[in-house]
């Protein structure tokens, strides 16, 4: 007979482990909205009944990983939450190699810039810089967009092997967000096909109206893409000169950060 350590480690549904996976799909959802969420809301994103969602928001509420509004009884991510993030963002390798390069991308291209991880079937913002000029992006760090309507999405996707963008791609939704938005696969198929050959992707109002947006891969150690950076701009000024203006300097950006991953052979 097994003892109880070995039957749990062979057991793939551990003590504890559903209960936590709900646990992260209400912080996911919550971490995923605009705006605050209720309880009711939460049960029906979620499916879980209110009394699951109500206990799990109170010991996410107990220690600091959500607060609620009391006029509005909604959910928001808390600041332990917030705090543990940023701990992690600031560590993490692929900001630090790129910080110095992301400034000097802003300040050269005086537009917003982002740098993105993939994360599960999406992308989430880890570094942003606000353009100098007055129009900004609604964007924030800890973002998620998706890997086929956004620049850095697709920039993911275009640099990755055929077998692994096959993987990810086979596990997208496709939902329109403006009337731009890709939602045709063999479309994005063809779109990425091109990115691969001149090395950047453009987002052209399909994640949010009026935004366009350029991106392109940074390469870690193995030769696989482990960030991208995109320059997002109000479509009013997209410059007449967009491979000077933007395209250049983002993949020249993406190439010296890609150096100080990998080595300058890369």
């Amino acid at each position: 007979m097994l003892s109880s350590d070995t039957a749990a480690e062979d057991n793939p549904k551990i003590a504890g482990t559903a209960a936590f996976s709900k646990f992260m799909v209400v912080l996911q959802l919550i971490a995923d909205q605009d705006e605050p969420l209720s309880i009711a809301r939460l049960s029906a994103l979620s499916g879980y009944p209110r009394p699951t969602v109500y206990r799990i928001l109170a010991a996410l509420t107990a220690e600091g990983m959500v607060v609620e509004n009391p006029r509005t009884r909604h959910f928001e991510l808390g600041p332990r939450l917030i705090n543990l993030a940023s701990k992690s963002w600031s560590r993490s390798d692929v900001r630090t190699a790129a910080i110095d390069a992301l400034q000097q991308l802003r300040d050269t291209t005086r537009e917003t810039v982002h740098l993105a991880v993939p994360s599960d079937n999406g992308m989430v913002y880890i570094e942003k810089l606000e353009s100098p000029q007055a129009v900004r992006m609604t964007s924030r760090v800890g973002t998620r967009v998706t890997l086929y309507s956004s620049s850095v999405g697709k920039a993911y996707l275009a640099a990755l092997d055929e077998a692994t963008r096959n993987r990810l791609l086979r596990s997208v939704r496709m939902q329109k967000f403006t009337e731009h938005t890709i939602t045709d696969l063999d479309v994005l198929r063809a779109e990425l096909a091109v990115a691969q050959q001149r090395g950047y992707t453009e987002d052209r109002e399909e994640n949010e109206a009026q935004i366009f947006c350029v991106g392109a891969p940074i390469f870690g150690a193995e030769g696989t893409p482990v960030a991208c950076i995109s320059v997002s701009i109000p479509l009013f000024r997209k410059p007449a000169q967009l491979q000077q203006a933007l395209i250049d300097p983002l993949l020249s950006t993406c190439k010296l950060i890609t150096q100080k991953l990998s080595g300058p052979g890369r």
